[in-house]
């Protein structure tokens, strides 16, 4: 079954939907989403008795809003526990720490920022939500000196995107301090199948602009990508497998590949592939491979087939996060079209509703190797210029 919410539903992912008859849960917010009546819809009631009825049911859901409907609604199953091994990021960390016995991070209360002692913490560390999304509230500290005006940045930053999502999704009550992951960074789409065997769908490099960068700006894949680290990232999500004891289960994983083929996760979120509908829609559009239908239906990609014509091909998931320093409610209109210009293929824009969330949209692009100067340049705008 389906549980669709807020904030966003692709067109891409709502065809899917009724192409294969793919059961959706009528909640109160699918019919705000445009989604009525039709053969295929569950009651709410029937997807709970389904629920009770089947050890073998897949689940997917469009946002981690949907989280809350889950726990409320999906109690006497043991899915809320795992999802919450995922989501809360102390949890998470307990759980691998077997794996990572010398990795150092600490859990703190926002209201008790002010009393955090600098003395034991190695820097430079990351502090973030323990339950969060999207990059918001992130921040590194690169020095003692420096951890005053982060903390000044947190409490602002926590003030702004208060309420934007439920507290299942982003809760800034408790935050993580952990010490930096090295290595690139990747963001990779799977899922664990009936047998809790890990399949993965697609793998993006997260390129950042500097050293100190920890936005979502871009993300690539590649047909080197893809082949360079398919076995590897594999193997790894074969040890996290083991741990949790995940079935049926999709994930969006992030994590830091270093020398030596050491990788480290930043996260792991449950339920969902990249959020905003982002990643499994591109990896459609560049790859031809549905992951809704690959997750839903245990299909596994035939990599060498579908890599074969895509050498010296980049693909990129743009996100137009607001950094002009302007608020959404003062900005008059965005210029996608001088943006849409500056791309040699474009594959799909999709504007958001700028006002209610600090994003401006979403590209998906086609590039040639030679044109990644397109690439870098996104990355390190500040998108003043496509502002009124």
């Amino acid at each position: 079954m389906i549980i669709v919410d807020k904030p966003y539903i692709s067109d891409l992912f709502r065809q899917t939907i009724t192409k294969n008859r793919f059961p959706v849960v009528k909640t109160g917010v699918a019919r705000e989403l445009g989604f009525y009546d039709k053969p295929y819809f569950l009651e709410e009631d029937q997807a709970i008795g389904l629920a009770r009825s089947s050890k073998d049911i897949r689940i997917y859901t469009t946002s981690e809003n949907s989280i809350g409907w889950i726990a409320r609604n999906l109690w006497f199953t043991d899915l809320p526990g795992k999802i919450d091994l995922f989501k809360n990021k102390v949890r998470f960390r307990d759980l691998i720490a077997p794996m990572y016995p010398d990795f150092y991070y600490r859990e703190v209360k926002f209201d008790r920022l002010d009393d955090l002692s600098m003395e034991d913490i190695p820097v430079p560390f990351i502090i973030k939500p323990a339950v969060g999304f999207f990059s918001m509230a992130v921040y590194k500290v690169d020095s003692i000196q420096q951890w005053g005006s982060v903390k000044e940045s947190i409490k602002q930053e926590v003030k702004l995107v208060k309420g934007l999502y439920p507290s299942e999704v982003m809760n800034t009550s408790s935050l993580i301090i952990e010490q930096c992951i090295e290595g690139d960074e990747f963001a990779v789409d799977a899922y664990y199948d009936a047998a809790g065997e890990p399949v993965i769908l697609n793998i993006y490099n997260h390129i950042f602009s500097s050293a100190s960068d920890v936005s979502d700006r871009v993300y690539i894949s590649s047909k080197e990508i893809v082949q360079d680290n398919i076995q590897h990232f594999t193997a790894f999500l074969e040890e996290i497998g083991n741990l949790s004891g995940v079935r049926n289960f999709p994930v969006h994983v992030e994590l830091r590949s270093g020398s030596g083929g050491t990788i480290l996760p930043v996260e792991i979120n449950p339920m969902r592939f990249g959020g905003w509908c982002t990643t499994a829609d591109l990896t459609c559009l560049s790859y031809g491979i549905n992951s809704y239908e690959y997750y839903f239906e245990q299909r596994r990609p035939d990599w060498q087939s579908v890599l074969k014509d895509k050498k010296d091909k980049l693909y990129a998931i743009i996100v137009l996060d607001n950094s002009t320093g302007v608020s959404g409610e003062e900005i008059k209109a965005f210029d996608y079209e001088r943006l849409l210009s500056e791309f040699d293929n474009p594959l799909d824009l999709r504007k958001t509703d700028y006002r209610s969330y600090p994003v401006f949209g979403f590209l998906f692009t086609e590039t040639r190797k030679e044109r990644f100067s397109e690439i870098e340049s996104i990355l390190r705008s500040d998108l003043r210029k496509y502002i009124i």
